[in-house]
Protein backbone atom coordinates (compact mmCIF):
# COMPACT_ATOMS: atom_id res chain seq x y z
CA UNK A 1 0.00 0.00 0.00
CA UNK A 2 0.93 3.44 -1.20
CA UNK A 3 1.13 5.73 1.72
CA UNK A 4 1.71 10.11 1.35
CA UNK A 5 3.79 11.14 4.56
CA UNK A 6 4.13 14.89 5.05
CA UNK A 7 6.31 15.60 7.24
CA UNK A 8 9.03 18.39 7.94
CA UNK A 9 11.38 17.13 10.99
CA UNK A 10 13.96 14.99 9.16
CA UNK A 11 14.33 12.65 11.91
CA UNK A 12 10.95 11.78 12.57
CA UNK A 13 10.01 11.68 8.57
CA UNK A 14 13.14 9.35 8.04
CA UNK A 15 12.06 7.22 11.15
CA UNK A 16 8.43 6.93 9.88
CA UNK A 17 9.52 6.26 6.38
CA UNK A 18 11.80 3.50 7.31
CA UNK A 19 9.45 2.03 9.90
CA UNK A 20 6.05 2.00 7.48
CA UNK A 21 8.52 0.62 4.67
CA UNK A 22 10.02 -2.46 6.85
CA UNK A 23 6.05 -3.02 7.79
CA UNK A 24 4.86 -3.35 4.29
CA UNK A 25 4.11 0.24 2.63
CA UNK A 26 5.59 1.85 -0.09
CA UNK A 27 6.04 5.73 1.77
CA UNK A 28 6.67 8.89 -0.42
CA UNK A 29 7.61 11.66 2.20
CA UNK A 30 7.32 15.45 1.40
CA UNK A 31 8.45 17.81 3.98
CA UNK A 32 6.25 20.63 3.39
CA UNK A 33 2.84 21.53 3.29
CA UNK A 34 3.17 22.79 -1.13
CA UNK A 35 4.79 19.57 -1.61
CA UNK A 36 2.26 17.76 -0.21
CA UNK A 37 -0.45 19.21 -1.69
CA UNK A 38 0.99 19.08 -5.33
CA UNK A 39 1.71 15.10 -4.54
CA UNK A 40 -1.97 14.41 -3.69
CA UNK A 41 -3.01 16.06 -7.09
CA UNK A 42 -0.52 13.71 -8.87
CA UNK A 43 -0.36 10.36 -7.35
CA UNK A 44 -3.18 7.97 -5.91
CA UNK A 45 -2.38 7.17 -2.14
CA UNK A 46 -4.43 4.66 0.00
CA UNK A 47 -4.03 6.84 3.17
CA UNK A 48 -1.95 9.80 4.38
CA UNK A 49 -0.04 10.55 7.46
CA UNK A 50 -0.24 14.36 7.90
CA UNK A 51 1.79 17.08 10.24
CA UNK A 52 0.28 20.08 11.15
CA UNK A 53 2.54 22.58 12.00
CA UNK A 54 4.24 22.48 8.46
CA UNK A 55 6.13 25.20 6.33
CA UNK A 56 5.06 26.69 3.05
CA UNK A 57 1.39 25.77 4.03
CA UNK A 58 -0.24 24.42 6.85
CA UNK A 59 -1.53 21.11 7.63
CA UNK A 60 -4.97 22.32 8.16
CA UNK A 61 -5.17 24.09 5.20
CA UNK A 62 -3.70 21.47 3.44
CA UNK A 63 -6.69 19.28 4.00
CA UNK A 64 -9.28 21.08 3.79
CA UNK A 65 -8.07 22.47 0.19
CA UNK A 66 -7.73 18.54 -0.51
CA UNK A 67 -11.19 17.79 0.52
CA UNK A 68 -12.72 20.47 -0.97
CA UNK A 69 -11.63 19.31 -4.25
CA UNK A 70 -12.88 16.14 -3.48
CA UNK A 71 -10.20 14.01 -2.24
CA UNK A 72 -11.71 10.55 -0.31
CA UNK A 73 -8.10 9.34 0.77
CA UNK A 74 -8.23 8.47 4.37
CA UNK A 75 -5.91 11.67 6.18
CA UNK A 76 -3.97 10.72 9.62
CA UNK A 77 -3.45 14.00 11.70
CA UNK A 78 -0.01 12.87 13.34
CA UNK A 79 1.26 16.32 15.24
CA UNK A 80 1.98 17.28 18.97
CA UNK A 81 -0.73 19.45 18.99
CA UNK A 82 -2.94 18.26 21.89
CA UNK A 83 -5.64 20.68 22.49
CA UNK A 84 -9.22 19.73 22.25
CA UNK A 85 -9.40 22.85 19.66
CA UNK A 86 -7.17 21.67 17.63
CA UNK A 87 -8.31 18.25 17.39
CA UNK A 88 -12.04 19.33 16.71
CA UNK A 89 -10.06 21.28 13.92
CA UNK A 90 -8.49 18.60 12.57
CA UNK A 91 -11.85 16.49 12.31
CA UNK A 92 -14.05 19.66 11.42
CA UNK A 93 -11.85 19.86 8.07
CA UNK A 94 -11.97 16.37 7.33
CA UNK A 95 -8.82 13.89 9.35
CA UNK A 96 -10.17 10.52 9.78
CA UNK A 97 -7.91 9.88 12.66
CA UNK A 98 -5.82 12.44 15.06
CA UNK A 99 -2.70 11.03 16.91
CA UNK A 100 -0.65 13.05 19.32
CA UNK A 101 2.98 12.68 18.66
CA UNK A 102 5.08 10.16 19.64
CA UNK A 103 3.88 6.88 18.72
CA UNK A 104 4.98 3.66 18.61
CA UNK A 105 5.00 2.83 14.74
CA UNK A 106 3.15 -0.55 14.92
CA UNK A 107 0.45 1.46 16.48
CA UNK A 108 0.69 3.75 13.49
CA UNK A 109 0.84 0.72 10.78
CA UNK A 110 -2.36 -0.64 12.49
CA UNK A 111 -4.24 2.93 12.76
CA UNK A 112 -3.80 3.17 8.98
CA UNK A 113 -4.74 -0.53 7.87
CA UNK A 114 -7.61 0.25 9.88
CA UNK A 115 -7.99 3.48 8.14
CA UNK A 116 -7.20 1.89 4.53
CA UNK A 117 -10.03 -1.01 5.63
CA UNK A 118 -12.84 1.11 6.59
CA UNK A 119 -12.65 3.62 3.63
CA UNK A 120 -12.61 0.31 1.19
CA UNK A 121 -15.59 -1.03 3.11
CA UNK A 122 -14.30 -3.85 5.16
CA UNK A 123 -15.25 -4.68 8.59
CA UNK A 124 -13.10 -7.72 9.31
CA UNK A 125 -8.99 -7.95 8.66
CA UNK A 126 -9.39 -10.44 7.17
CA UNK A 127 -10.45 -10.52 3.36
CA UNK A 128 -11.08 -13.71 0.90
CA UNK A 129 -12.02 -13.59 -2.27
CA UNK A 130 -12.68 -17.62 -3.61
CA UNK A 131 -10.33 -20.03 -1.99
CA UNK A 132 -7.65 -16.92 -1.23
CA UNK A 133 -7.53 -15.01 1.86
CA UNK A 134 -5.26 -12.26 2.99
CA UNK A 135 -4.86 -10.58 6.32
CA UNK A 136 -3.10 -7.44 5.02
CA UNK A 137 -2.18 -6.81 9.18
CA UNK A 138 0.07 -9.82 9.47
CA UNK A 139 1.22 -9.64 5.91
CA UNK A 140 -0.31 -13.34 5.01
CA UNK A 141 -2.13 -15.15 2.93
CA UNK A 142 -3.86 -18.80 2.71
CA UNK A 143 -5.14 -20.66 -0.45
CA UNK A 144 -8.17 -22.76 0.87
CA UNK A 145 -6.43 -22.66 4.27
CA UNK A 146 -2.97 -23.08 3.96
CA UNK A 147 -0.71 -20.44 4.40
CA UNK A 148 0.82 -19.21 1.29
CA UNK A 149 5.24 -17.94 1.21
CA UNK A 150 5.06 -14.33 -0.76
CA UNK A 151 7.69 -11.82 -1.14
CA UNK A 152 6.67 -8.75 0.17
CA UNK A 153 5.96 -7.42 -3.77
CA UNK A 154 3.91 -9.99 -4.05
CA UNK A 155 1.70 -9.65 -1.22
CA UNK A 156 1.45 -5.86 -2.29
CA UNK A 157 0.05 -6.87 -5.53
CA UNK A 158 -1.92 -9.67 -4.48
CA UNK A 159 -3.30 -7.28 -1.37
CA UNK A 160 -4.04 -4.41 -4.17
CA UNK A 161 -5.90 -7.50 -6.42
CA UNK A 162 -7.86 -8.23 -3.46
CA UNK A 163 -8.97 -4.95 -2.11
CA UNK A 164 -10.24 -4.11 -5.15
CA UNK A 165 -11.86 -7.51 -6.36
CA UNK A 166 -14.42 -7.13 -9.43
CA UNK A 167 -12.40 -4.22 -10.75
CA UNK A 168 -9.60 -4.05 -13.45
CA UNK A 169 -6.40 -2.79 -12.28
CA UNK A 170 -4.06 -1.07 -14.82
CA UNK A 171 -0.03 -2.15 -14.90
CA UNK A 172 0.38 1.06 -14.13
CA UNK A 173 -1.61 1.32 -10.81
CA UNK A 174 -0.64 -2.03 -9.87
CA UNK A 175 3.30 -0.18 -9.74
CA UNK A 176 2.46 3.25 -8.78
CA UNK A 177 0.72 1.58 -5.43
CA UNK A 178 4.25 -0.72 -4.70
CA UNK A 179 7.05 1.64 -6.07
CA UNK A 180 7.31 5.24 -4.37
CA UNK A 181 9.27 8.30 -6.10
CA UNK A 182 12.50 7.57 -6.82
CA UNK A 183 12.03 3.75 -7.35
CA UNK A 184 12.31 2.02 -10.56
CA UNK A 185 10.77 -0.93 -12.08
CA UNK A 186 11.61 -3.11 -14.95
CA UNK A 187 9.23 -3.15 -17.71
CA UNK A 188 7.89 -6.54 -17.01
CA UNK A 189 8.50 -6.49 -12.95
CA UNK A 190 4.28 -6.78 -12.56
CA UNK A 191 4.24 -9.79 -15.02
CA UNK A 192 6.80 -11.47 -13.18
CA UNK A 193 4.91 -10.78 -10.03
CA UNK A 194 1.33 -12.13 -11.72
CA UNK A 195 3.55 -15.15 -12.73
CA UNK A 196 4.84 -16.22 -9.29
CA UNK A 197 0.85 -15.70 -7.27
CA UNK A 198 -0.75 -17.47 -10.36
CA UNK A 199 1.68 -20.57 -9.65
CA UNK A 200 1.21 -20.36 -6.12
CA UNK A 201 -2.30 -19.57 -5.81
CA UNK A 202 -3.56 -21.56 -9.07
CA UNK A 203 -3.52 -20.31 -13.22
CA UNK A 204 -6.82 -19.16 -13.13
CA UNK A 205 -7.11 -16.60 -9.97
CA UNK A 206 -5.73 -13.67 -11.52
CA UNK A 207 -7.25 -12.55 -15.09
CA UNK A 208 -5.61 -11.15 -18.07
CA UNK A 209 -7.55 -8.46 -19.98
CA UNK A 210 -5.27 -7.97 -22.78
CA UNK A 211 -4.48 -4.51 -23.46
CA UNK A 212 -6.28 -3.23 -20.26
CA UNK A 213 -5.12 -4.70 -16.92
CA UNK A 214 -5.29 -7.34 -14.29
CA UNK A 215 -8.92 -8.92 -12.31
CA UNK A 216 -9.90 -10.97 -9.76
CA UNK A 217 -13.28 -12.36 -8.92
CA UNK A 218 -15.51 -10.41 -6.12
CA UNK A 219 -15.15 -10.94 -2.48
CA UNK A 220 -16.88 -14.20 -0.76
Amino acid sequence: MRILLVEDDFLLGDGIQKSLSHLGFTVDWMRDGKQGESALTSEEYAAVVLDLGLPQQDGLSLLQSARNKGLHTPVLILTARDSKLDKLKGFNVGADDYVIKPIDMEELAARLRALIRRSAGHASPRIKVGTVEIDPDTRQAWNSGNLVDLSSKEFAVLELLVQNAGRVLTRAQLEQSIYGWGDSADSNTIEVFIHHLRKKLGSDFIQTLRGIGYTIGRQS
